[in-house]
């Protein structure tokens, strides 16, 4: 880069002279979304999205009703953390973890400057939260069934198989979609679906070109598309369909955050990015638990919780309806999981919800004992003790 500098230099071409021409080449080649990648990423420090993020991003509101503050456990915070788990939320840059066990709070201790009430990018926990909204939109009569074609609702979708597509293809993620899941490249389809300013615009290049419905691969793609038709099929935005059906009924105690990509009224980046904290992201692994009852209240159907927390694919046992599942110990859990580490798990034999948010995780997989995922649920049994038989 130097040596090119110089070169420009020796032409005769300042500085800002170059700048002005690739700004021109970025708007003239549709890669004007790439400004605001710099300036919202490496400007700031970061070289992918972030928990606070959301600030440089038009947002839309969930409204929160009135509070249900969690019960808090006689044991609430009496149990020191372990040494290995301070070592782990330093070594990845914990922000929060909480320990809820038999629906009360058991344990919670935030870091870096973070509280009950700092909101933090959920990054793609927001995935579990539009699959509810798909079950709860099925419910409402809004979406005939899983099986309604997808056509019904986004017709510009392209492809040689967008025909067949079906909105279980898309909370599957077995789409079809040509699609590539890439964080750090800043050409990569993610990035520009991020930080775009139209998402719709967007649809013709990602034609479903391979048969739907035959295996999974995790496509963001696959949520946003599936959050598109959700919003026409309700007529109303996704904000506010989490708001009035899951945020205020789960007694959430502070309104959150949806990005929106700023084109008309603004679509939500429905495979990502609610803003909200480690306590009420905890409401949906409760719901989940409870099988879709809040209250007395069935704000899901207890067989869409079923089917969302089982495997689709017997050759891919680890994702069901936007929740990844998996073993520990032997016990099944589901969970939420967002980019740098962004967990809600349940483990449902024990009563137990444990989240952790932060700046960063290991790239070990989630079933190596060795990794910081493992380990947060590994130490959470340790502190607990023989409370759980």
């Amino acid at each position: 880069m130097r040596h090119l500098l110089k070169f420009f230099k020796w032409l005769g071409i300042s500085l800002a002279s170059i700048l002005l021409i690739a700004v021109i080449y970025l708007y003239a080649t549709g890669k004007d979304f790439l400004l605001k990648g710099v300036y919202v990423t490496y400007l700031h420090g970061h070289k992918t999205a972030y928990l606070d993020d959301y600030r440089f991003f038009d947002n839309h509101t969930i409204s929160a009703g009135n509070p249900q503050p969690w019960n808090k456990s006689n044991e609430y915070n009496q149990v020191a953390i372990t040494d290995s788990l301070k070592s782990i939320h330093r070594n990845s840059k914990s922000v929060a973890y909480l320990i809820i066990h038999q629906d009360s709070l058991w344990f919670e201790e935030y870091y870096d400057g973070y509280s009950d009430s700092s909101k933090s990018n959920s990054f793609s926990m927001a995935k579990s939260m539009v699959a509810a909204l798909l079950g709860q939109a099925i419910q409402n009569g809004d979406v005939k069934s899983l099986q309604q074609k997808v056509k019904d609702f986004v017709p510009e979708i392209v492809g040689h198989y967008a025909d067949s597509l079906k909105l279980v293809d898309l909370v599957s993620m077995s789409s079809g979609m040509k699609w590539e899941e890439k964080y750090y490249d800043p050409f990569s389809i993610t990035t520009r679906l991020y930080f775009d300013q139209d998402i719709v615009g967007t649809l013709d290049q990602l034609p479903i070109d391979q048969k739907p419905g035959q295996q999974f691969i995790y496509k963001s793609g696959d949520t946003q598309l599936l959050g598109i038709a959700l919003e026409r099929a309700t007529k109303k935005t996704l904000s506010e369909l989490l708001s009035t059906g899951f945020w205020k009924p789960m007694g959430a105690e502070h309104d959150a955050l949806w990005q929106v990509d700023s084109y008309k009224h603004g679509i939500e980046k429905a495979y990502c990015c609610v803003a909200s904290n480690a306590r009420d992201f905890a409401r949906f692994g409760k719901l989940y638990l409870q099988h879709g009852k809040w209250n007395g209240e069935i704000l899901l159907d207890s067989s869409y919780i079923a089917q969302s927390i089982s495997n689709t694919f017997p050759d891919s046992p680890q994702y069901g309806y936007g929740w990844w599942i998996g073993k520990y110990n032997e016990k099944d859990y589901f969970y939420m999981d967002g980019h740098l580490g962004q967990y809600v798990i349940v483990i449902p034999e024990d009563e137990l919800i444990i989240v952790r948010l932060g700046h960063g995780i290991g790239k070990k997989p989630r079933t190596d004992k060795s990794s910081q995922f493992y380990n947060f649920i590994d130490q959470a049994y340790i502190m607990l003790g023989d409370r759980i038989k």
